[in-house]
């Protein structure tokens, strides 16, 4: 009788970093001989909306909605893009169906989810993002639904902040005391969690890094997407300076630039940034753009992640101004355990030119994976024992 997991990961968000990772954590679990589970959870219930009144007043989690509420309201103004974002999404919806899963019934409403945990023999809430500062209230994430007698997993969890606001460390606490394995995706996470709890969390690979090149070529072989050579630029930050960069490189180098514009913002800088402005883009044919790309610039973390993956040229921008509410955090992290902090531009003075085509020893790179994908999968398989 094989065992169950049902996972807690944010499946239904139309961003390429999140869809590629769920699938890799998924592959992960194979591995172990688990089966699992995406868990479903409806929380819009009446007794849900009166509840969660308070999160009116979570800046965080206001300032998400806000930004999903004007890119639709901007969008409406261009019916072109309006169009081609409707394009990408359903392209989005279709690798869920095609890709991620097995899923889980629908529960709807908290009842419904607490009972639905009977099925599982653990639950595990899967990297990325999930304990931002905006998801406290929501119970889901944090595994609060979750009874006691049920084994409670993180698997390289990030909380987005190097700081947890002070009005929310008495309910991090509590929710991270009750988790039997604690592992986080960022050094800034452990400490939180020292700090919090006194417990010692592993400091886990993002599951993406799971899988090295050749593996994620067995799950989603290469296929030319654009026609070569092109600079990939994937901004989601609207930095004008950033694209500026990016020109500058493409013009030294005569290549084209491509895009993916309005992820999770509309952004009026890329109105006329790029050659070729691609919507019909699903998250496979983000992989296969960067690895067809000449160079990649970027301000994503799974941006910089897939491009180091396949050994490009690459150089990443901070997309978040510095400060103790940014969250470039799993960027300087990832780059540090690496020893690729060169590759980040962090001012108009960076000598683009010069830094993109300056060699990267990937073999050492490689080997610094490779140790701590054995360290990250030790933690999973005791975790799953």
């Amino acid at each position: 009788n094989m065992k169950k997991l049902g996972l807690c990961v944010r499946y239904d968000c139309n961003n390429y970093g999140s869809m590629l990772q769920i699938l890799a954590l998924e592959k992960m679990i194979e591995k172990t001989g688990w089966e699992y589970e995406v868990i479903r959870y409806n929380k819009m219930t009446a007794s849900f909306l009166i509840k969660n009144m308070s999160r009116v007043f979570n800046p965080y989690f206001m300032h998400g909605k806000i930004t999903e509420f004007s890119k639709k309201r901007e969008l409406k103004k261009y019916p072109s893009i309006e169009k081609n974002n409707h394009i990408r999404n359903q392209l989005f919806q279709k690798y869920r169906e095609t890709y991620l899963g097995p899923y889980s019934p629908v529960f709807k409403g908290y009842e419904a989810l607490q009972e639905g945990t009977g099925r599982y023999d653990a639950i595990m809430v899967g990297s990325d993002q999930l304990w931002t500062p905006a998801g406290i209230k929501s119970k889901f994430y944090n595994l609060l639904f979750v009874p006691d007698e049920i084994r409670k997993i993180s698997f390289a969890t990030s909380f987005g902040v190097t700081e947890v606001p002070k009005n929310q460390m008495k309910e991090t606490k509590k929710y991270l005391d009750r988790i039997d394995y604690l592992s986080v995706r960022e050094d800034s996470g452990a400490k939180i969690v020292k700090e919090l709890t006194n417990r010692n969390a592993t400091v886990a690979l993002d599951p993406t890094l799971m899988l090295n090149k050749e593996e994620w070529e067995e799950v989603f072989p290469y296929k030319e997407v654009e026609r070569t050579p092109y600079i990939f630029a994937f901004f989601l930050g609207d930095n004008a300076e950033h694209r500026k960069q990016a020109e500058k490189l493409a013009r030294e180098k005569n290549c084209r630039i491509v895009t993916c514009p309005h992820i999770n913002a509309f952004v009026e800088n890329d109105l006329h940034f790029g050659n070729v402005q691609r919507y019909d883009i699903s998250p496979v044919d983000f992989l296969n753009l960067i690895r067809g790309a000449e160079y990649v610039c970027t301000d994503s973390f799974h941006g910089t992640v897939f491009s180091i993956l396949n050994h490009k040229k690459f150089i990443t921008f901070y997309r978040f101004a510095e400060g103790k509410e940014s969250r470039n955090t799993r960027i300087d992290n990832l780059l540090g355990l690496l020893k690729l902090e060169d590759r980040i531009s962090k001012s108009a003075d960076f000598d683009i030119v010069g830094k993109a085509d300056e060699e990267i020893s990937y073999p050492q790179v490689d080997v610094l994976l490779e140790e701590k994908r054995k360290e990250s999968f030790a933690f999973l398989q005791e975790a799953l024992s």
